[in-house]
């Protein structure tokens, strides 16, 4: 392990055929994380965590009729499910079709901004296999070469440099691509119940009022 370490490390010195590929795959990589913490931030911190603390405290209101304190405490709430609640009771008074009417409304405002980037950290991670393998013909072109061209004495030299830029390239883009899609696939889960979660619950409380 040291050695594959320190060979891919060493890939990275300009004076390495396919240097370019290994930098351009470490910042198609680092753009990838970079994208996948703000969603994480967003997704789990702030449209996520405290969940649980909201709707109960939202339910209790609710239920002693203190309905424009509930609405205000939806205001003061940065998830997704309170806007889209105190949209809901906002509209009590108009009858069901205003209220169905205002939590679409809402509800097509924040379901785009849970969902929003995430494809895009799937596009990174195939971006990074395709340079990975772009990396990995250049490698062989070199390879191909040192048979075709290269004097007998050199030849074992050019042969593995061929090789070890085709591998190096192939196992940096499959380390920037795999994480990136088991974290989108994740995120992808933690938004689906956000957003599921605000259609069950804003449906739930137009029909106790409808």
């Amino acid at each position: 392990m040291d050695v594959v370490i320190k060979n891919t490390l060493a890939s990275f010195d300009p004076s390495q055929a396919g240097w370019q590929f290994m930098w351009v795959i470490l910042f198609v990589g680092l753009a990838g994380l970079g994208v996948a913490i703000e969603r994480f931030l967003y997704i789990y911190m702030r449209s996520s965590s405290g969940r649980d603390k909201f709707l109960l405290e939202y339910g209790r209101l609710v239920a002693d009729k203190k309905y424009e304190d509930a609405v205000s405490f939806c205001g003061r709430s940065q998830l997704p499910i309170a806007a889209v609640l105190g949209a809901v009771l906002a509209t009590r008074d108009k009858g069901k079709e205003a209220m169905v009417a205002s939590s679409d409304a809402t509800f097509l405002t924040e379901a785009p901004r849970v969902n929003r980037y995430l494809s895009i950290i799937a596009l990174i991670a195939s971006i990074a296999t395709l340079l990975g393998l772009a990396g990995t013909i250049f490698g062989l072109i070199i390879t191909f070469d040192a048979v075709a061209n290269k004097p007998a004495a050199e030849r074992p030299a050019a042969l593995a440099n061929g090789i070890s830029v085709a591998m190096g390239t192939t196992l940096l883009g499959l380390f920037a691509a795999i994480p990136l899609l088991v974290i989108q696939g994740f995120l992808s889960m933690l938004s689906e119940r956000v957003i599921q979660e605000m259609e069950e619950k804003s449906l739930k409380v137009i029909n106790s009022f409808a």
